[in-house]
């Protein structure tokens, strides 16, 4: 196989120009525009609203390339187009080519007649995006969700964020976003590997069932197919003749199983199947293969209808975040950028993460990167907050798109699920649209029948659930507590205070959130000195829904005193949302059994912008993200309050039972004790358990005592050494009397780390942690601290762009806590 790769500079113009620039590919319009000096940044102040005016303009992408008498030996020439950002219009060498309409697939042509030896010359146009939708919603309204939308984004087939989102800006860029490369095949090609698992004791059975293309007749040619360990010893060969499709058969003694981050490790073993004539190799194609079985358990129970994830047979609490795209120009988009981020999540002790169905099917690194970390993957298909008709061309667009990315991803030991949709079957129930009954029968049709038959029929081994939330399909109380996956947003859009979660014992949250501002610096990035007001124009422009300032502001009333300035604010803002977070997270794990998961929404974002995410656009973590470090726990401690009562909880997350011991303490404000405790304890694995129940009516009697004490908790192992700590009190924060906690440090390093240690002489809430002027994560921050208490909190020193000494680093360091704010 002769393969000439299109990767690289090409020049682009606006259509009815003369001017033309050089582009880097993969890449886009905005991508050029930006690196030519033809735009200014999209996410500074408002320029975003400049940067829409350009979507509407049409563009051609030019690429001269030269061919060989080689390339046009081969029994045939294909142009791959792996991601084409829309409508695209191809002609190769002045020939019109092709119109393609879909940036979710992979298009592959026959262009061998149109080739010349010599110089050859493609051009791509693309038709505005932007400019379609709007017409397609005047000539035919078909209904989407329009908070923070542009019209008609359901009409084609682009990644629905880049029309807007109650997150995103309406950013409709265009282009050639993934790789495009000329193939030439003569003796054949290998098109698929497919493996199916059959797990036994102290064994695995493998069917690998391959697909060649021929063009010829094939014979004299073989095909092998070899398993290598994870270490890259070569376990098992096989070969055969090459047919167009054939299954090899493997048996794998005492395997290595894959496990999710937190419950063990993530050994790799890779198949090779290749293609030879002879000792001449002809094509190669690997994959990675995880050893694991993954069902879903969705049965009747004495709560309704269970709905978990079981991994070689255990049935695990799903925790993490829904994951959007990272950046608006997918360009930016980097291996090494998505790895930041799945290291962040692995180390907030994620062990999934659901892929939302309003962007587009990530690319390939991604579930690479998941596969290694051991993060499972809920995988939508992208339809979102729209209904959709079905017409034959759409039909037969869908089809294919899904075909093309199931083929794609379906072998990564991260795949976890399926789903049809975010929050469509939903919306025909519950939500106040127009509802025809052709569009509804258009529902069924697709969400119910062909694309569920579909992924049957392209992946039998991965669960399919019909749309997220749903109960199973068939509009039957799709948002139902007691069964399926639950989108709670009573806590937030519905102004419910965070003690609402308590009173929901969903079977499996797949999407919860609260909103706050980014971090300072990040606001810093895209305002003047004059933006930095919550209301302010440019501040507004960087808050995607209309309600949503009302509601932190609201929400930041019931808890916190209103800071003076923007810096506090920014600081309560992330309090209030890492506190409902927690509220949520905290309570489903303590049902653990009844509730078996809870994905928040949502991890990052894809500008700088306020929002629900617990890492802001330039990877700076939220409190949230350290919240979710504490109340990910693989064994956890924590307390359900109400009053003056108190009962604490131990959830054991692991495979092993936990022993150890519980020390709590009531405490004042400053530093006394009035009260404590300590109780052995013993949980089961994958358990929780109530430890204690606590009444302090006696020793608070009135509200000024409450306003004055504390619930504090410690979970320490057999070893002594804290697992899990936390605090807890009676009244909100903002009626609670803080002392001045005095709070003092002393600093040291080591070769890796700078270490602080942090001291307070009275009790100190939400202490946080930064460096003026410079990066990274701590890794604790955030946190409580009682008197007389030392808490040691480190920096990693791979984190700095250069070496900075300790007295330096000192001299950057900053410390705060609630009662700096108040």
């Amino acid at each position: 196989m002769h393969i000439v790769k299109l990767d690289g500079t090409w020049l682009m113009k606006e259509i009815t120009d003369e001017a033309a620039w050089p582009a880097q590919i993969p890449g886009s319009v905005y991508s050029t525009l930006l690196a030519n000096g033809k735009m200014e940044d999209p996410f500074y102040r408002d320029n975003a609203d400049e940067a829409l005016e350009l979507a509407r303009h049409d563009y051609v992408f030019i690429r001269q390339f030269e061919v060989d008498a080689t390339l046009l030996s081969s029994h045939k020439v294909e142009l791959v187009c792996e991601g084409l950002d829309t409508l695209a219009e191809i002609s190769m060498n002045g020939v019109a080519l092709a119109v393609t309409d879909n940036m979710h697939r992979t298009y592959v042509f026959d262009v061998k007649s149109g080739l010349k030896e010599g110089t050859n010359k493609l051009e791509i146009v693309f038709r505005s995006a932007l400019e379609y939708a709007e017409r397609r919603a005047k000539e035919n309204p078909v209904w989407y969700s329009p908070v923070g939308t542009a019209p008609g984004f359901n009409q084609i087939r682009k990644a629905h964020h880049m029309f807007g989102w109650d997150w995103g800006p309406i950013l409709p860029d265009m282009g050639i976003w993934r790789s495009i490369y000329l193939r030439g095949v003569t003796e054949g090609r290998i098109d698929e590997i497919y493996v199916t698992q059959q797990h036994e004791q102290g064994q695995v059975h493998l069917d690998i069932r391959t697909g060649v293309d021929l063009p010829i007749t094939g014979e004299g040619l073989v095909l092998r197919c070899q398993i290598l360990t994870p270490d890259g010893r070569i376990l098992a060969v096989k070969q055969m003749p090459a047919q167009a499709e054939q299954t090899f058969r493997f048996n794998v003694e005492n395997p290595q199983l894959w496990w999710t981050n937190g419950l063990g490790e993530q050994p790799l073993y890779e198949v090779i199947v290749t293609l030879l004539a002879g000792s001449n190799v002809i094509h190669v194609k690997e994959q990675s293969l995880g050893l694991r079985t993954i069902t879903w358990r969705v049965e009747p129970d004495q709560w309704g209808k269970s709905f978990e994830v079981v991994l070689n047979g255990v049935a695990i609490f799903a925790m993490g975040a829904n994951y959007i795209p990272e950046d608006n120009l997918l360009s930016r988009c980097s291996a090494e950028r998505t790895e930041v981020l799945i290291r962040d999540s692995v180390e907030a002790s994620f062990n999934m993460l659901r892929v939302w169905g309003g962007a587009y099917f990530q690319e390939d690194y991604f579930y690479d990167l998941c596969d290694r970390y051991g993060l499972l993957v809920w995988q939508d298909l992208m339809f979102a907050c729209a209904a959709y008709e079905m017409t034959d061309a759409f039909t037969e667009n869908i089809v294919q798109e899904t075909i093309d990315n199931v083929k794609r991803i379906r072998h990564h030991a991260s795949l976890a699920l399926w789903c049809g949709n975010n929050e469509m079957e939903w919306a025909w129930v519950e939500w106040d649209f127009p509802k025809t009954d052709a569009l509804r029968a258009d529902y069924v049709k697709q969400f119910e029948q062909i694309l569920p038959a579909v992924v049957r029929e392209a992946d039998p081994n991965t669960f399919y659930w019909l749309a997220s939330p749903s109960s199973g399909g068939g509009f039957d109380k799709p948002n139902d507590p007691t069964q399926g996956d639950v989108h709670y947003w009573d806590v937030w859009h519905g102004t419910k205070p965070f003690t609402d979660y308590r009173k929901s014992d969903f079977r499996f949250c797949s999407e919860f959130g609260f909103q706050s501002l980014p971090a300072m610096r990040t606001i810093e990035s895209f305002t003047l000195p004059e933006d930095r007001n919550m209301l302010s124009y440019v501040m507004e422009k960087h808050q995607n829904h209309p309600d949503a300032n009302g509601k932190i502001l609201n929400y930041l009333a019931q808890m916190y005193q209103y800071p003076a300035e923007l810096d506090g604010l920014v600081y309560l803002s992330q309090l209030v949302q890492a506190d409902a977070i927690r509220y949520g997270v905290e309570f489903w794990r303590q049902n653990r059994g009844v509730s078996m998961g809870s994905i928040y929404w949502q991890l990052n974002d894809c500008w700088p912008v306020t929002s629900w995410s617990s890492i802001d656009y330039y990877g700076r973590w939220k409190a949230l993200h350290y919240y979710a470090k504490r109340f990910h726990a693989p064994v956890l401690i924590s307390a359900r309050e109400e009053g003056v009562q108190a009962e604490l909880y131990v959830t054991n997350d692991r495979l092993t039972p936990f022993e150890g011991q519980v020390i709590w303490q009531l405490r004042n404000n400053k530093e006394a004790v009035l009260l404590q405790g300590e109780l052995p304890i013993n949980v089961s694995s994958m358990t929780a358990l109530q430890v204690a129940k606590l009444d302090f009516e006696a020793q608070l009697p009135t509200a000024q005592q409450q306003r004055m004490h504390y619930l504090s908790y410690e979970l320490m192992d057999s070893a002594g050494g804290v697992v899990s700590r936390g605090t807890t009190l009676f009244v909100r924060p903002k009626h609670f009397i803080f002392e001045d906690p005095q709070l003092s440090w002393q600093v040291s390093e080591s070769e890796d780390v700078f270490t602080i240690h942090l001291t307070s002489k009275a009790y100190a809430k939400a202490i946080e942690i930064s460096l003026h002027e410079m990066e990274g994560q701590w890794d604790d921050n955030y946190f409580d601290l009682s008197a007389g208490m030392t808490r040691t909190v480190t920096y990693r020193k791979n984190q700095l762009k250069e070496t900075i000494s300790l007295d330096a680093w000192c001299a950057l360091l900053h410390v705060r806590s609630l009662k700096d704010i108040l």
